[in-house]
């Protein structure tokens, strides 16, 4: 199926969006440890087929996944409306487990986006983007006058359909470790999410990190970007304390006079978020946090599970409890019966001229 936009077409249930890409130099292949070998990614040239999105859908494999609307209110609150997107239905056979569903989607949607990455393999680009981070000691002394600036990057990792991927293995098994951004552009790092749609990093998202890439256009201006440290979400006490130990000093480690930490999903990480903010401004490192807001249709709600005093620095990305309605589509690619399913939905939610009436969380990529 295509989904253009402006078109009246909707997509429901989406569980993940991937951008076509293909490595024409360097070492590996998109998608190391699914689709390539485990090979260090992350430098050599990529070709990237911008404005085009690989979308899966098919019958629902966790209540938590979303809608994409190609047009009307909810094509605003989605990067993925903006995207010609080619959406690939997968539907499970009778009896298949629910994890072997998540992973048998997961799959497709990589294999597509590889075989359309390859259309673009031996094409001249449109424009050419240079990302550029050093060794630690050079990256330190390019820039000795500029703030060093580090960014900790949350996965979401609680198990039960809520995970993410690190060259093929799952994140909740590692702890927090140091990776060059540019790694995440060849698809090191994927989602195998079914958590909220608002506030899930799809794959996409992981390939094209608005953070990392605001980083890199500000580097070597107002700071120096000397990396990234990725950490998990996972549930026990002892393991947030841990990766969140460990975070706090790969931060120290590296010098970094301040970090951007960003929160992927709500509730539970919510305490990894502030025991990271804890750790690292009580070694003297200043934060500011990335996060959306559960606060009640109201707003009126505590927006976050956790707080903490060091927490003085926070962008919000929105309340994932506004209610919105959604206009009926002419086209509508998936199982619209599931509005009422996914999070953010409720009974009553699809109406009986297909518009749906839910809080924001079930726009893929709102907040």
């Amino acid at each position: 199926y295509l989904a253009k936009p402006g078109e009246q077409t909707r997509i429901i249930p989406v569980k993940d969006v991937i951008e076509p890409r293909v490595k024409v130099s360097g070492d590996g292949g998109v998608f190391p440890g699914f689709i390539s070998k485990v090979d260090m990614v992350g430098e050599g040239q990529t070709h990237v087929l911008k404005g085009a999105a690989v979308v899966t859908t098919g019958k629902i494999v966790g209540f938590q996944e979303g809608v994409i609307d190609m047009s009307g209110l909810g094509a605003e609150y989605t990067p993925f409306s903006k995207t010609m997107n080619v959406v690939v239905k997968v539907e499970p056979i009778e009896g298949l487990h629910q994890h072997e569903h998540e992973s048998v989607v997961r799959l497709a949607g990589f294999r597509a986006a590889e075989y359309l990455g390859k259309a673009g393999q031996n094409i001249e680009p449109d424009s050419v983007d240079v990302f550029e981070t050093k060794p630690l000691l050079e990256q330190v002394k390019e820039y000795p006058d500029l703030p060093k600036i580090a960014y900790v990057y949350m996965l979401q990792t609680q198990g039960l359909l809520h995970n993410t991927y690190v060259y093929g293995v799952d994140a909740k098994e590692i702890i927090p470790t140091l990776i060059y951004p540019t790694e995440v552009m060849d698809g090191a790092v994927v989602s195998g999410n079914c958590v909220s749609a608002c506030d899930k990093n799809p794959t996409y998202v992981h390939q094209n990190n608005p953070i990392i890439h605001d980083l890199y256009e500000r580097h070597g201006k107002n700071f120096n970007f000397i990396g990234c440290v990725i950490t998990n979400e996972n549930v026990t006490l002892s393991d947030k304390e841990r990766s969140s130990d460990m975070t706090a000093k790969l931060v120290e480690f590296l010098g970094a006079d301040g970090v951007i930490i960003s929160e992927e999903g709500f509730g539970n990480p919510d305490a990894d978020l502030v025991m990271n903010c804890s750790k690292i401004e009580k070694r003297g490192i200043k934060t500011v946090l990335i996060t959306d807001e559960y606060a009640g249709r109201d707003g009126a709600s505590q927006s976050l599970a956790d707080s903490t005093e060091h927490g003085d620095a926070v962008i919000s990305a929105g309340n994932a409890n506004e209610i919105i309605k959604l206009p009926p589509m002419k086209t509508v690619i998936g199982y619209p019966e599931v509005a009422g399913t996914i999070a953010g939905g409720f009974a009553g939610s699809l109406g009986d001229d297909g518009s749906i009436i839910a809080e924001i969380q079930v726009i893929t990529g709102a907040t």
